[in-house]
């Protein structure tokens, strides 16, 4: 059995979080920051990647609400998040996150900020890997003090 994905970001957090703040103690905040942003960037545009041809292999254009659904069950294994779906069909996937394991565990630890960094940032990095057609926008997130994230994939064109 593998292990869940909350479970890692917690695992993680152990060693990440007083890495990061002695980053940003020697570096200063933005320029930490932007180096952990480009590290996990990468990172999460490659799970991003593996996924998408995992999920696609015939290459061609895929059902972006039955491939992105899919992947988001993954984040929310192990009752991680509870969200509703606004629109799923083959050129979008909306949904708003209604309650995050992840911010919780930030917000006990009193690190949403470094939440924020170190989770939240890595969705728009997983959706570049998904192809330069489709589009993530995300407005606000639970992990940033809002009452619930609200996520938007569609294909192609801005997005909404």
């Amino acid at each position: 059995m593998s292990i869940s994905v909350i479970a890692q970001a917690k695992i993680q957090a152990q060693v990440l979080v007083p890495l990061v703040k002695a980053l940003q103690a020697e570096l200063g905040a933005a320029r930490a920051d932007a180096l952990v942003r480009k590290a996990l960037g990468e990172l999460y545009r490659g799970f991003g990647e593996e996924f998408w041809k995992a999920r696609n292999p015939g290459g061609g254009e895929a059902d972006l609400g039955k491939s992105v659904s899919s992947a988001f069950k993954t984040y929310a294994r192990d009752d991680a998040l509870a969200y509703d779906v606004i629109e799923q069909s083959h050129d979008a996937f909306a949904f708003d996150v209604k309650r995050c394991a992840y911010a919780e565990f930030y917000q006990a630890l009193g690190e949403p900020e470094l939440g924020f960094l170190l989770v939240c940032t890595a969705d728009f990095a997983t959706a570049e890997g998904f192809g330069p057609d489709l589009k993530l926008t995300r407005t606000q997130t639970i992990m940033q003090g809002a009452p619930h994230c609200d996520f938007r994939y569609r294909r192609g064109g801005e997005g909404g």
